[in-house]
């Protein structure tokens, strides 16, 4: 719980920024009417003439007084302009973010990180693309030159895998899964755009080493042991990153991102930020064939976008993170990966992808992995409050000499006002060395083709400042191949119920 609170402070203290700025804006417009109010209606009417057809406003005469007023009614403007934001309309193709209420001229509006010509909807994590039209739960404020972004997750929950017990290999737990983020962006120059990003996790206090309970994920280890059948907890640093873009016209840009942890070029938009894959609190049991690499010590990334169009090579370090979850990393650069992303519209990003990855896991480090990845994204407003998201991926993971091991995922998310249900379909081939099993019994690199299915529900309760407060639950029934229902049953589910607290649309 006392991790819930520290949650809450964080956004509370931007919420608490945010109502100082309406107190101002308010004495603002208390003055303006007072200032109205002592002007005599004579003085207003004196000596004001009709524009000419001809030349605009260029026959316009004034008096002193109502030039005093106009001065009033133009600053009162811009103070309210600066103070106050609103996300475009669904019109404009991109639902989402309240900032702070009012209006904003469109310069002044936080742009995307890649680019001062395209909205910040697209961003996904790191680099990556998402539809313009998603929406976008997070705390938008504004101080001189740089716009700042507030946003994250935690869930606080019991969950409870194979709770029929068939097997012996699931788990339950009381955790609290998070995440939470900060970014700031200010011009530099007429073309010049600087971004700096802050991810950070409590993961290592709520879920410790180990982790928590998921059957059938694999990937990275404790106490010299590998992690089966448990989702690693992500480090207290996830990304500390900087992005400098360079726009030659409104068409093509030139972008830097380096990161240390950071993100490279390879993969949809990571599981936590992707909208529909918000709600549920499980990582995806695919994660390790598609998106693992959203933490890594040591990444920079090269992007050019032409149009709707974008190419990226990264430069990183294949080694997935120690069990240190506090510490930075060795930095290695010994890693690359290319990624193609293109939005034919507002409501679509598409993206294929591929990276060799040297020695990603400690415990076998001579193990090098060739992965390719493919995903379409979509996003449809559907009128206040209401959205409907999807996401389609498919990944491989290729060890020289070895046959290769496929994931597919197939996600949804409906938003009705206060109601947000969600699925989500994996398959994924786990091999005899994956899921840590003794080769004398189930052979050398035998792959088990693994299904599994979620259904979940989130219920909006109750606002806490700029936050929702939900509660939701889900279920999750796993196929199986025959030959592991002696340790895992015939079947097995997961359940799990939490209450959910994030920032508001």
């Amino acid at each position: 719980m006392k991790h819930v609170i520290t949650f809450v402070i964080l956004f509370g203290s931007a919420y608490t920024l945010s109502a100082q700025q309406k107190m101002d804006m308010s004495d603002t417009s208390k003055h303006h009417h007072m200032m109205m109010k002592d002007t005599p209606k004579s003085k207003m009417k004196k000596k004001m003439n009709m524009p000419k057809k001809d030349d605009g406003m260029g026959g316009m005469d004034m008096s002193d007084t109502s030039k005093h007023h106009h001065m009033m009614m133009k600053d009162t403007a811009k103070s309210k302009m600066k103070k106050k934001m609103n996300m475009p309309k669904k019109d404009d193709g991109m639902s989402g973010m309240d900032m702070s209420g009012g209006s904003m001229d469109k310069m002044d509006m936080m742009s995307s990180a890649q680019s001062k010509n395209l909205p910040m909807n697209r961003d996904g994590s790191g680099t990556s693309w998402l539809p313009d039209a998603s929406p976008m739960y997070a705390i938008m404020l504004h101080g001189g030159k740089w716009m700042y972004m507030l946003h994250g997750n935690i869930s606080l929950r019991y969950t409870n895998q194979d709770f029929t017990g068939k097997g012996s290999r699931g788990g339950k737990k009381v955790d609290a899964p998070n995440w939470f983020m900060g970014m700031a962006q200010r011009p530099v120059g007429k073309n010049g755009l600087l971004s700096l990003n802050l991810m950070m996790s409590l993961d290592p206090l709520t879920e410790q080493g180990y982790g928590y309970p998921l059957l059938f994920q694999t990937g990275e280890s404790w106490h010299g042991v590998p992690l089966v059948d448990r989702q690693h907890p992500h480090d207290l640093f996830s990304e500390v990153a900087a992005n400098y873009t360079y726009a030659f016209s409104k068409k093509t840009d030139l972008s830097l991102y380096v990161g240390y942890p950071g993100e490279p070029a390879i993969g949809p938009v990571a599981f936590m930020h992707r909208p529909s894959a918000m709600s549920n609190p499980d990582a995806p049991i695919s994660h390790h064939w598609s998106d693992a690499t959203h933490i890594t010590f040591g990444v920079a990334t090269l992007g050019f976008r032409y149009d709707q169009f974008k190419i990226e090579a990264s430069s990183f370090t294949g080694r997935e993170p120690d069990e240190n979850r506090y510490d930075f990393d060795k930095p290695r650069f010994d890693s690359w990966s290319t990624r193609l992303d293109y939005n034919p519209s507002s409501n679509w990003a598409l993206q294929v992808s591929h990276a060799f990855i040297k020695s990603p896991e400690a415990l076998a480090p001579e193990k090098n992995i060739y992965r390719t990845t493919a995903s379409a994204t979509y996003s449809l407003p559907l009128g206040m409050d209401k959205t409907f998201n999807a996401t389609a991926l498919w990944g491989l993971n290729k060890t020289p000499g070895h046959q290769g091991d496929n994931s597919a995922l197939l996600e949804g998310d409906i938003r009705i006002k206060k109601l947000d249900l969600y699925t989500r379909f994996e398959f994924v081939q786990k091999t005899t060395e994956e899921l840590n099993l003794n080769s004398i019994i189930y052979g050398d690199n035998t792959i088990f083709p693994v299904n599994a299915i979620t259904l979940g529900f989130n219920y909006d309760l109750f606002k806490i400042g700029p936050l929702n407060l939900a509660a939701g639950g889900q279920l999750t029934y796993y196929g199986l191949d025959s030959k592991l229902t002696s340790l895992y049953g015939s079947n097995p589910m997961g359940g799990e119920v939490f209450l959910r607290l994030y920032p508001r649309l």
